[in-house]
């Protein structure tokens, strides 16, 4: 007795669009990726949409209207100097994504540059990398702002290179670690076995294989890099008036907390949507991009 397994005609396998409408089938699914997703989305489209409107200048001062409570004219109320709430979140989203871009592109560029260069080349260049690396990562954002700021003076430039500095060794970590692992699989000792340098496995292997997790990183990094530059703008060591910043609406209001405490809501709820959308959207990444998690869902 023989049994024979056939495939029906009329059930025909298309292997093509299955990854693509797979993985945005999952995303769509993902509570995670949809939530972080759209607070990610909304505070980017803020900061667009300041680039050409705001209700009002953000710059303008009308001691006049100080402290007015929210109104057609005001949606969220003036602060202390009379400059609406609304137009001062939406530029200081502005600041802050500028700062977060700019930083978090310096933490990557140096750091996986280093991490890969220490994974393929061992010995004493990768105890060198990691060496300072360590020694790097002693110097907190707010540190490396401090001692910026007492040579250069503060301002946006030096809050984005201390908070840049700050993103290298995390990154260089684990890009080493990552790559690591990669240059142990049969694949990459198969390329090497055919002749390939260093440089070559590095590129055409190593680095597409590592990132999804640079990917998800990097946007744990970005909200780290908000909540750091309102850090240093809350301190006068960033973002200068009169350039809105979230960190500096949050150092105005202090004064004014028993008066008009909403004042320190807004700009600390405007931080905490950032942080959050970009936390579960780093969260609904590593998910979907990592194959084990993939298949259990």
């Amino acid at each position: 007795m023989s049994a024979q397994l056939s495939t029906p005609v009329d059930a025909p396998i298309t292997t093509r669009s299955l990854p693509a409408k797979t993985f945005w089938g999952r995303a769509l699914r993902h509570r995670s990726f949809v939530l972080g997703g759209a607070l990610s989305l909304l505070v980017v489209v803020s900061a667009l949409l300041s680039l050409v409107w705001t209700p009002w200048s953000p710059y303008e001062i009308d001691i006049a209207s100080k402290l007015r409570p929210p109104s057609a004219a005001h949606w969220l109320g003036t602060d202390s100097f009379g400059r609406d709430i609304v137009s001062l979140l939406l530029a200081g989203a502005r600041s802050t994504i500028l700062v977060g871009i700019i930083a978090v592109s310096i933490g990557l560029s140096f750091g996986v540059c280093l991490g890969l260069i220490a994974s393929a080349k061992r010995g004493w260049t990768e105890e060198i990398i990691m060496r300072f690396s360590d020694f790097t990562f002693a110097f907190p954002a707010v540190l490396s702002a401090i001692m910026l700021a007492a040579v250069a003076g503060p301002g946006m430039v030096t809050s984005i290179i201390a908070i840049g500095i700050f993103q290298i060794p995390t990154l260089t970590r684990l890009t080493r670690g990552s790559a690591n692992a990669i240059w142990a699989r049969e694949f990459v000792l198969a390329a090497r076995a055919s002749g390939k340098g260093a440089f070559r496995i590095t590129i055409e292997h190593v680095l597409p294989n590592i990132l999804s997790i640079l990917i998800v990183q990097a946007t744990i990094q970005f909200a780290l890099a908000i909540l750091a530059e309102a850090a240093l703008s809350y301190l006068g060591l960033g973002t200068q008036p009169p350039q809105p910043s979230w960190g500096r609406m949050l150092n105005d209001a202090q004064t004014m907390l028993f008066q008009s405490p909403m004042l320190a809501v807004y700009p600390g709820a405007a931080i905490a949507i950032a942080v959050l959308g970009l936390n579960l959207l780093g969260d609904g990444l590593r998910d979907l991009l990592d194959p084990r998690l993939a298949r259990e869902r």
